[in-house]
């Protein structure tokens, strides 16, 4: 067996301090529970320490559910349809194809799914039966533990459809990186007000269901302590929900922290290779594992800060290997998005006419359904986006061997930011249009094409209010930004290359662009030249 990785070693000490921490404020919950039904005191040690560890299960049931559907990146699961298509083939076509790899991966996503929804039913289920089990009722103890439990289970089912439907299990790392006790801190009053809702809605429709059950886990109004059950068990479910919601917080907040893939300073790794710790999660690590997300994380922050200096300086050594591959990883998310919208759209900007019967057909569901994966995905793009951006605009002051132009990453750079941002202004039916060489005459002699923006595609129109218009013009907006920010760091040399003609040479690859035409990135960085690509 061989040893375990450093960047194993990282996700298990995160999973490990997420479950040491959750612990404080679920015992806490327990006990402020006890005392606020005034049975802490009737209660023999003996029950009272058992539904402690009952409690403390299902709450590990919970949290280990949790883990196993949390992810940064958006999964798209299958559906029933999708799920039953291969097993109904291999019955009555034995030798036909077998599934395919995306196929497998979103018929895990779905499994994965599923446990979730089963493991939150049964934490539920064994959490209020802890919780009302230290009440101490008298009469038909049994039959309320029965009850309680059922109805606890359907709750807990709630919870978890609420949660999958709603896609909370997406980890959103914040926009800036707080100490970890602050982000806690500032998100319980919202995980309260949270869980109270919830528990109001769960106990409204576990009581229709305690209605329809049969005697007599249905109970009457009659019955002994019926009022009392009631009462525990609306205390009881909020406590149970404000557990989940913290558990769901601080596990957010937890994973979502800056991890610092780099030997120590001063070590001689540090001297010889400082960079290959944070290259092996980038190069060898599942694509949706969140290793990954937390090294293109960790990459941004170092490319835009001025922190640690001696990392960022690392990356251009004078061979220049490393330079590549940081750039090379970079660029491949966006690569992957603009083939992609490439792909759908069918990469036609010089057929507006096509693209625009494209987009309007009576497939424009399914093709959004498609797309709405990938855009989800914003914080990579943005991440990798910022990250070239950031390197290109040092490297003119900071990179003493030139590696960045001589190995040809600057053009890489602006060509993909320039393709990518094409497709995604396509995307949202914005149309850019080659204009005629007298047309594009602009002050001191530069070319530039014009958008016409007022034209809007009518799919487009009608993904005004969906949540993939708002994706698409936050990743449009984070790649205009990338690209003033290196015009703006070389401004005067792409200016002088535009007046000899050279700006295509020295900015933008010979290879046949990811979307559109070679023309129309040279029109379009000429528009960010002059500062109106808007």
């Amino acid at each position: 067996m061989s040893p375990p990785t450093s960047s194993d070693v990282v996700l298990k000490n995160r999973f490990l301090g997420y479950l040491i921490w959750q612990s404080i404020p679920t015992t806490l919950i327990f006990f402020l529970f006890s005392l606020l039904t005034s049975s802490f005191h009737k209660t023999l040690f003996f029950p009272l320490l058992t539904s402690f560890l009952s409690f403390h299960l299902s709450n590990l049931i919970f949290s280990s559910a949790l883990s196993l559907i949390s992810s940064p990146y958006p999964h798209r699961p299958a559906s029933p349809f999708d799920l039953a298509a291969p097993f109904l083939c291999f019955i009555f076509l034995p030798s036909g194809a077998p599934p395919s790899p995306e196929f497998r991966l979103r018929a895990k996503a779905s499994l994965c799914f599923v446990v979730f929804v089963a493991g939150s039913g049964l934490s539920a289920a064994i959490s209020m039966c802890a919780l009302i089990g230290i009440g101490g009722f008298e009469d038909g103890w049994v039959w309320v533990i029965g009850r309680v439990g059922l109805r606890g289970f359907f709750v807990g089912l709630m919870f978890g459809l609420h949660y999958v439907f709603m896609r909370r299990w997406i980890l959103d790392f914040p926009i800036i990186q707080r100490p970890p006790y602050f982000n806690f801190k500032m998100g319980i009053p919202s995980a309260s007000r949270r869980a109270f809702q919830l528990s109001a809605v769960a106990f409204l429709f576990s009581a229709i269901l305690l209605v329809i059950l049969p005697h007599p886990l249905g109970g009457s109004t009659a019955t002994r302590g019926f009022f009392t059950e009631q009462i525990f068990f609306s205390i009881g479910s909020f406590a149970v929900f404000l557990c989940w919601e913290v558990t769901h917080h601080l596990h957010l907040v937890l994973h979502t922290k800056r991890s610092v893939l780099a030997p120590p300073k001063g070590s001689a790794a540090a001297e010889t290779n400082p960079s290959e710790h944070l290259l092996s999660a980038l190069e060898e690590s599942n694509p949706t594992s969140l290793l990954r997300y937390l090294a293109y994380l960790d990459l941004c922050m170092v490319s835009e800060n001025n922190v640690d200096t001696w990392r960022r300086a690392a990356f251009f050594e004078e061979s220049g290997e490393t330079y590549k591959r940081v750039i090379a990883v970079c660029l491949r998310p966006l690569e992957h998005l603009a083939s992609t919208l490439g792909e759908g759209l069918g990469n036609s900007v010089d057929k507006p006419a096509q693209l625009s019967n494209q987009l309007s057909s009576p497939t424009d569901a399914q093709l959004d359904s498609k797309y709405l994966e990938p855009l989800y995905n914003f914080q990579l793009y943005a991440w990798c986006s910022r990250t070239v951006a950031s390197l290109t605009a040092c490297s003119r002051k900071e990179d003493k061997f030139g590696v960045a132009q001589l190995s040809g990453s600057n053009a890489a750079v602006i060509s993909t930011l320039l393709s990518c941002l094409l497709a995604v202004e396509n995307f949202m039916g914005k149309k850019t249009n080659l204009q005629s060489p007298n047309q594009l005459l602009g002050p001191a002699g530069i070319r530039w094409a014009t958008v016409n923006s007022g034209r809007v595609d009518v799919a487009a129109s009608k993904r005004r209010n969906g949540p993939m218009n708002s994706k698409a013009y936050a990743i449009a907006d984070v790649l205009k930004t990338s690209i003033y920010q290196v015009v703006s760091a070389f401004h005067d040399e792409m200016l002088a290359g535009a007046k000899a003609s050279l700006l295509d040479k020295d900015w933008i690859t010979s290879d046949k662009p990811l979307f559109g035409t070679r023309e129309m990135l040279i029109q379009k960085l000429r528009m960010f030249l002059d500062f109106r690509a808007t």
